[in-house]
């Protein structure tokens, strides 16, 4: 229900009231202070003189709903916003109508018992004006309020009244639903106490959307003690307080589609635990027994799961498919009764079409006997001169028998008809009669075939959720596939050029392994040729060369032995094979 139609309700309830003598119109100083009010209970800033302008084309006389309602939709609907308590705005909507319409005797509620009804009443009642509840929902309340009690349902009891209100055609109104629950109609055997313990239980429920509520113990966040706590669940939001007063609340714990709730191990001489964990921090409680910690549990999911996917509250969901069951129902009926007016209709034509089609056989009737009478006279008078005629006669009367026999026949066979048809008829109101039945037993299945699809759809998103996660893991894993094939290919490029590259040069070390080996040859040919000429040049020079003194610093070491050559040969030595060895490189 969109906000401004649940105002509208209330706001109905208290312009009829301050229509007091029940035309339709109410004057503009009294609507003046209802605006004032509901200006100030629903925070709008109130402009004194907005009425008077609106109206000022009118005459002095009083406003009708017709013409209130621009001056509501501008200045007051058109400025509200959900900042407001709904219950102050109900109370002061109560206030005004209650004192005139609300008859006091008989009744076994209090006055405060009663304003619960009447808000539970605006919010089952049908979007029509004037207000009225429909009989399924009628019904809808006081299976709930039975509930709540801890009483049995009495079907008969109900088909019994259900059965009357059909009788009288007619829906109840909140002043008459007030008066059928508070004279204790559907609720004999219950003192007063668990009436108005019941009421409230299902006022929280649907009107302040309290799933749960119940007193339990929860672990403080500074000095980590346990303290009992009045607990109320609500759909996005866990509420705790002192006591089951609401008098003083201690805190709340904010819900979203991020929450989880888990259950824990017995610890720290509590059992029963459970923790609520949120973004910002987490909340230990402890319920009184496994039951009660199993329905929280289940309650708190309930709750967020429904703000996962985005829906309202269960039973506002389950009112608007009712709804929609009612119009669905009330639009087959409508067709059904066109349908059987068509029928009725056609029926009355046939009647008609035999009615005159029997007057004009008793014409003909009528006109046969005049003729055969007339025939006879002639056929006496004339008996010798006319009697081929009379024979002839006798033929045409003949074939005129013959077709009244037809008539009559066909005549019988349409009034069958017509039997058969009035029996189809009560045939059709049976099969209706089943047919409620029938719907009444689809819609406790669709109720359990919706908290199974619920079921489902908490499934089914946290099957989602592991198949985005093996999606993106796959994709992960993928990508890196890639990557170590790029890197494998530019590897295997790298590993045949570098064998190309240690190819090339194992042949360049073969060729330098040769020219090593030729060099090597050359050098041993020509040091064995130095050996012999140095032989020969120290026999001849020792003996003119002075003897003197070695040098004292390091002496080189060669194939002939230490100081063999002078540091001036050996550096020709090493310059000239260091030519021969750049030589056959240069040639390559």
């Amino acid at each position: 229900m969109a906000l401004r139609d649940e105002l509208l309700k209330s706001i109905w309830h208290a312009f009829t009231a301050l229509d007091v003598d029940k035309s339709g119109k109410v004057s503009k100083s009294q609507l003046k202070v209802l605006s004032h009010n509901l200006c100030t209970v629903m925070r709008i800033p109130h402009d004194p003189v907005a009425l008077e302008e609106h109206f000022k084309d009118d005459d002095e006389g009083p406003v009708s709903t017709q013409g209130y309602m621009p001056y509501l939709n501008k200045f007051i609907l058109d400025k509200v916003q959900d900042n407001f308590n709904r219950q102050d705005f109900n109370r002061m909507c109560w206030t005004l109508c209650a004192r005139k319409n609300l008859n006091r005797t008989h009744l076994l509620i209090s006055d405060e018992d009663a304003f619960k009804i009447w808000c539970i009443f605006n919010f089952l009642s049908e979007d029509k004006y004037p207000l009225a509840i429909a009989t399924e929902e009628i019904e809808y309340f006081l299976r709930k309020l039975t509930e709540a009690m801890g009483g049995s349902w009495v079907e008969e009891r109900f088909e019994d009244y259900k059965l009357e209100l059909c009788t009288k055609q007619q829906c109840l109104s909140a002043w008459e639903i007030i008066t059928l629950v508070g004279t204790g109609t559907f609720s004999k055997g219950m003192d007063r106490q668990t009436l108005s313990m019941g009421i409230t239980e299902v006022f929280h429920e649907l009107i302040l959307d309290v799933f749960k509520q119940g007193y339990m113990m929860k672990k403080g966040h500074k000095r980590k003690n346990w303290t009992e706590r009045w607990f109320l669940l609500k759909p996005n939001s866990i509420s705790y307080y002192v006591s089951e007063d609401l008098a003083e609340k201690k805190g709340d714990i904010l819900l979203d589609g991020n929450c989880c709730v888990e259950s824990l191990p017995d610890k720290e001489g509590k059992k029963c635990l459970f923790y609520v964990k949120c973004s910002d921090k987490s909340y230990e409680i402890s319920a009184s027994d496994k039951k009660r910690k199993q329905e929280w549990i289940q309650a708190i999911q309930t709750c967020i799961s429904l703000l996962k996917l985005g829906r309202p509250a269960p039973h506002r969901e389950s009112r608007q498919k009712r709804r929609e069951l009612r119009q669905k129902q009330q639009a087959e009926q409508e067709e059904l009764e066109l349908r059987m007016r068509e029928l009725q209709t056609a029926n009355e034509n046939k009647q008609q079409e035999l009615e005159a089609m029997r007057k004009k056989l008793e014409e003909a009737a009528a006109n046969a006997a005049e003729e055969e009478r007339r025939l006879l006279q002639t056929q006496t008078e004339q008996q010798d001169r006319y009697r081929v005629d009379l024979e002839r006669e006798k033929m045409v009367r003949q074939e005129m028998e013959e077709q009244v026999a037809q008539k009559s026949t066909e005549l019988e066979q349409y009034l069958q008809r017509v039997r058969e048809l009035e029996d189809m008829y009560h045939r059709l109101e049976d099969a209706l009669e089943e047919e409620r039945g029938a719907r009444q037993d689809e819609e406790t299945v669709r109720r359990l075939q919706a908290r199974l699809l619920e079921e489902e759809v908490t499934k089914r998103a946290e099957l989602e959720q592991i198949h985005l996660h093996q999606q993106r893991t796959i994709t992960e894993t993928e990508a890196e596939k890639q990557e170590l094939e790029k890197e494998g290919t530019a590897k295997e490029s790298a590993l045949q050029a570098a064998m190309l590259q240690l190819e090339q040069l194992e042949s360049e070390r073969q060729g330098a392994l040769e020219q090593y080996q030729e060099v090597m040859q050359k050098l041993e040919d020509a040091a064995n040729n130095t050996r012999t000429w140095k032989h020969k040049v120290a026999h001849h020079e020792g003996l003119v060369r002075l003897i003197q003194p070695g040098s004292k610093g390091p002496q080189n070491i060669t194939n002939w032995g230490p100081a063999a050559f002078t540091e001036a040969e050996l550096s020709l030595r090493k310059k000239d094979w260091q030519e021969r060895k750049n030589r056959p490189a240069q040639t390559q």
